[in-house]
């Protein structure tokens, strides 16, 4: 946890093994500190000494050790760290003054590699960085949430819709078994009437009449019996069939599915993390290529410095210092044309350009390998569904089967049964009695069927029934359907203005340190918020993306737009430069860590420099700049100084 600090404290810290440091002690005041020397004067290395006690792991172990410790003292508490190499990176164990570095990384730790000085001159998601200190991930969650929630209420209006279409049918279905009932009703009557016109008739003894009975009696039972397993064969037999017709769909969605095996999504992963190895690489080579660049557009220019009077010393001929169009050649001493060196630079300046375009090219497979990775990962989703569902199918298959054959066992019996019933019953009854069981089977069939229809219409009002009070959620669920919309307009809605405002305060302090460093031909630097149908794996949606504009005038007032790719080297140093200093001062950032470091400004001239640090000044607590000697000579002699590190 940061202890607070006042206005007095100062800040120890030493340091071992970090960069080009084996050991160092050193103190900052609160204020302006500048680390004023020359490149391989371990400035850098000092920076990424506070940056490791302050939480980072971003720093460079000294080559020839194996760990690096840094302590720090600040508001009367000690913060004590162990880096040390592991796996390629760099880990560390023990306390750091921050808790979180999310705002330190992007908008405090103003290095040359700082990722939101990059991104501008990459041209990368300026969204990103500006949006990602900003808690709309929980609200991005919620409108998720809410999405799903609504999808689940469009698929129960879907469903009450289809049984509001079963309505008719049904009701048709009740009125043809009402009427079918009443009809077998009258049959049956019929029918008993028959049997009680025959059973007067019977000219057989008492005994014999009571015995015939009870044998019609135990005939119809067993009759009963059969229809019923007939009837449940029947139905165990559509559900089968049912079955199996939709293990058949489930096995043909299973063959539409492209295979996708792991090694596939494993080679996918494989590939995200050799590109993105390789974009690191044209990184680095890019941030090479900018310095070489910058350093010999310096040199070229005549800036003074110790290396060109230290040329100029060992100059022999003075002859040759009277040619303009002759520059003493800071790598070997010797008097070349600069015309020479100019064509040297265009090839490095296009060399670079071309890098920058194969990272772009690198960038846009990375987020097309993301793409296929995201639909690799849903297809296996889909399989694993689709093969879960088919055991589950095949399960219930086999569980029916049996249960038929037992059924198909059962019912044989019964007709077995059924068989001996009417041989006892024909041997009981007399020539004039075989009417008698003819009506005997004939009523036995009629109350069946009677049953059968009664059932049925049970099970058709009941399903009525059902429909009518699931229909009756229909109001509630539009309801809340649009109580759910509702809600996630809003949450967008509060989403767009937690950007616009962003956005604004990143124009209007981008605007505000534009105009202190005074560009004569750069009026303005600001981002557009605009929407944009973007791919998300499987799925397209639309986002919003923030654009970075710049806007130029001519020595005559006219003012015209540019894009970043057109801007000279320096100007994208500056423009980088503008957009972190502009996220430290929207965020606030100065309220949570009260330091800001800053390095490889040299793109922007002494005075310029000098005003920019009296800015930022009056915002964060600690300013450490890194700095030449010649560019620090502008600034105010009350900052504090360290030149031997």
């Amino acid at each position: 946890m940061n202890a607070p600090l006042s206005a007095t404290d100062s800040i120890q810290l030493t340091v071992e093994n970090i960069g080009g440091i084996d050991h160092s002690s050193v103190s900052f005041s609160p204020g302006v500190t500048i680390l004023a020397g020359r490149n391989a004067t371990n400035r850098t290395s000092l920076l990424q000494a506070l940056m490791a006690g302050l939480g980072s792991e971003d720093v460079s172990i000294k080559g020839d050790a194996d760990e690096s410790h840094v302590e720090m003292t600040a508001g009367g508490e000690t913060y004590s760290r162990i880096l040390t190499r592991a796996n390629g990176g760099v880990y560390a164990e023990g306390d750091a003054y921050l808790d979180d570095l999310e705002l330190a990384d992007l908008f405090v730790f103003l290095l040359e590699s700082n990722e939101a000085r990059r991104a501008v001159e990459l041209q990368e998601d300026l969204r990103e960085l500006i949006m990602q200190p900003v808690d709309t991930v929980a609200i991005e969650s919620e409108i998720e949430d809410l999405q799903a929630q609504r999808d689940d209420v469009e698929r129960q209006l879907e469903n009450l819709d289809s049984l509001q279409r079963e309505l008719p049918t049904l009701e048709q279905r009740r009125q043809d078994l009402k009427q079918e009932i009443e009809d077998k009703g009258a049959e049956l009557e019929a029918t008993k009437e028959a049997i009680k016109d025959a059973d007067q008739e019977l000219s057989a003894t008492r005994n014999q009449k009571d015995e015939l009975n009870d044998a019609l009696e135990s005939f119809r039972d067993t009759r009963g019996d059969l229809e019923d397993t007939r009837h449940t064969l029947e139905t165990e037999r559509e559900s089968i069939a049912a079955l199996e017709s939709e293990l058949e769909e489930l096995k043909g969605e299973l063959g539409n599915l492209p295979e996708t095996p792991m090694s596939s999504v494993d080679e996918v992963t494989g590939q995200l993390d050799e590109l993105r190895s390789q974009r690191e690489d044209f990184d680095d080579i890019a941030n090479s290529l900018q310095r070489i660049i910058q350093f010999n557009e310096q040199m070229l220019d005549g800036t003074d410095s110790d290396v060109v009077s230290a040329l100029r010393d060992e100059a022999d001929d003075p002859t040759e210092r009277l040619v303009d169009d002759q520059v003493v050649c800071w790598t070997c001493g010797s008097s070349v044309d600069s015309g020479s060196i100019e064509e040297t630079l265009d090839r490095l300046r296009d060399l670079r350009s071309e890098k920058l375009q194969e990272r772009r090219e690198i960038q846009s497979k990375l987020n097309d390998l993301k793409t296929e990775k995201a639909t690799y990962e849903e297809q296996q989703r889909q399989r694993t569904q689709l093969e879960a569902r088919l055991d589950q199918v095949r399960s219930e298959l086999e569980t029916r089967h049996e249960r038929a054959e037992r059924l198909e066992d059962e019912r044989e019996r019964l007709e077995a049964e059924i068989d001996n019933l009417e041989t006892e019953v024909e041997t009981l009854q007399d020539e004039t009695q075989s009417d008698l069981l003819d009506l005997h089977r004939e009523a036995n069939q009629i109350e069946f069927e009677l049953g059968q229809r009664q059932n049925d219409l049970e099970q058709v009002s009941s399903e009525i029934d059902r429909i009518d009070e699931e229909l009756e959620k229909r109001d509630n669920l539009k309801a809340r359907r649009e109580e759910i919309s509702d809600e996630i307009a809003d949450l967008r809605t509060r989403i767009n203005q937690v950007e616009s405002e962003a956005v604004e305060q990143f124009n209007e302090h981008m605007q505000t340190v534009l105009k202190i460093l005074g560009y004569e031909n750069l009026d303005r630097i600001w981002i557009e918020r605009r929407q944009e149908t973007v791919s998300e794996g499987p799925r397209t949606v639309e986002q919003s993306v923030f654009e970075l504009h710049v806007i130029r005038s001519t020595t005559d007032g006219t003012i015209y737009e540019d894009t970043v790719e057109h801007l000279s080297e320096s100007e994208r140093e500056v423009t980088g430069l503008v957009f972190a200093l502009a996220g430290y001062l929207t965020h606030d950032v100065y309220e949570t860590c009260p330091f800001l470091l800053l390095d490889s400004i040299e793109a922007i001239d002494s005075d310029r420099i000098a005003r920019l640090i009296d800015y930022v000044a009056d915002f964060a607590e600690y300013v450490i700049v890194a700095l030449l000697p010649e560019d620090a000579q502008a600034l105010d002699d009350e900052y504090e100084r360290l030149s031997a590190i």
